[in-house]
């Protein structure tokens, strides 16, 4: 912990309340470690307990987490705001980012010339009971599932497919659930399901998706709900394939009441076949998002289910948010009926495959096996994050450490290809190989 933040407090919500006030301003970064519990309590001079209180607490809405012999330490991205200025440091100057996860700017379709038209044809506005789900999107939505193998009867909205995955949590689950999920996985997931007080239960990760021997361990250790990536799993690119599929469909028989999650965020961007779940429990839902293809300000998701998860989702929204604004599911309707943008998205596709394979070529000619089926990003394991990421800053790269996406999962390291162009691969790829196998330092010599 920062020597410079100093916990104060008598009762354990007296301390927490320091101590989320320490993360708040940034005086404890993430990272940072807390005190063991029996020297805070004797430098405040109250009990053990009373601080085991504290640090409970904050465990429970996802500020802390605690990691055996490394202590308790601030999450990676706690669920609390802090100063603007702490939210992402600027990236070094001269470094090649490539930790992002994001798509390519120069590859998003643009939104002037739909956000016109609609602002030419714009009625009366909407009021607050006139908002829901438009008609016309719902259909479109039907029929581009549809044609996926995805059934569509129930539809509703969220505000992208991690808000989604909350209420959707929410609506099922309660603090001190077990979760499901893929390791390595989303960190943002992770995250959400720490903030939610849920417990997550580590699945491998091959790249046909999730190991059919992973998911039963998980279910047989309590799982109350399984949340799986479609295609582009970040941060290995793993794609459910048609025989993954199948198995997984026949383990589930078995656990009728699961609350099944499936993401297909990378939807029209993904080059690869999808292979739904959908239905295979009696409580289900498939989220795709419209952020990787069309913008990550489009903060729009469709999200179809059984009759029970999606009235349920709809019903908390009506209570909350209301609705997702028609503005948005009118200029995604644009966006989906326009020929060009599907073909801009079609070439967006094709160029994240071309950069994905290439580097993935170049660091197998190494002598390298990495990951990376379907996406935006490739997984390569390394002996050692810390050392392989400073080996690659020194180089001028920055990637994302393993450990922002792990439970249990081997090291790793999250490459994004969307910034790369195609004289970049050979440069990274060497870099890659020397930070994954270091030189030997040389024997003494008489």
């Amino acid at each position: 912990m920062s020597a410079r933040y100093q916990v104060t407090g008598a009762t354990a919500v007296e301390i927490s309340a320091s101590i989320e006030s320490g993360i708040r301003t940034a005086a404890l970064p993430p990272g940072a470690a807390l005190p063991p519990v029996r020297a805070l309590a004797a430098e405040l001079a109250v009990s053990p307990a009373t601080v085991s209180r504290a640090y409970q607490e904050l465990r429970q809405r996802g500020l802390v987490a605690t990691a055996g012999r490394h202590g308790t330490r601030v999450r990676p991205r706690p669920p609390v705001a802090a100063r603007r200025s702490a939210l992402r440091p600027p990236p070094s100057p001269g470094l090649r980012d490539l930790s992002a996860g994001e798509p390519d700017p120069s590859l998003l379709p643009p939104f002037g010339p739909h956000l016109a038209a609609l602002a030419a044809d714009a009625g009366a506005s909407i009021g607050y009971s006139g908002g829901g789900v438009l008609p016309e999107l719902a259909e479109a939505a039907r029929a581009r599932l549809a044609a996926d193998g995805v059934p569509a009867g129930e539809l509703t909205l969220t505000g992208g497919a991690l808000d989604g995955i909350e209420r959707l949590l929410g609506a099922h689950l309660r603090a001190g659930d077990a979760v499901a999920v893929e390791d390595p996985g989303w960190a943002n997931l992770l995250d959400l399901i720490a903030a939610l007080g849920l417990r997550p239960i580590g699945v491998p990760v091959d790249d046909e998706g999730p190991l059919t021997a992973g998911v039963s361990a998980a279910l047989s250790a309590g799982a109350r709900a399984l949340i799986l990536t479609s295609r582009a799993q970040n941060p290995t690119g793993a794609a459910i394939s048609a025989a993954r599929a199948a198995a997984l469909r026949e383990l589930l028989t078995g656990w009728p009441e699961l609350l099944l999650i499936e993401d297909d965020h990378a939807a029209e961007l993904a080059r690869v076949p999808l292979h739904p779940l959908a239905g295979a429990t009696r409580s289900w839902a498939f989220l795709r998002s419209a952020s990787k293809p069309f913008g990550p300000d489009l903060r729009l998701a469709v999200l179809v289910g059984d009759e029970t998860t999606v009235a349920r989702v709809a019903g908390r929204t009506r209570v909350g948010a209301g609705w997702v604004s028609t503005v948005l599911q009118r200029l995604l309707l644009a966006l989906w009926r326009d020929p060009a943008v599907a073909a801009q998205v079609d070439r967006a596709a094709e160029s994240y495959e071309r950069r994905r394979t290439a580097l993935l070529a170049a660091l197998a000619e190494r002598g390298i096996e990495a990951r990376g089926r379907s996406g935006i990003n490739v997984w390569l394991p390394v002996p050692e994050e810390t050392s392989a990421v400073t080996a690659l800053r020194d180089a001028g790269w920055s990637v994302a450490p393993g450990a922002l996406y792990r439970i249990a999962a081997e090291p790793g390291l999250r490459i994004t290809v969307s910034p790369l162009v195609d004289t970049d691969v050979t440069p990274l790829a060497d870099a890659l190989a020397r930070a994954v196998r270091p030189p030997h330092p040389g024997g003494f010599t008489a």
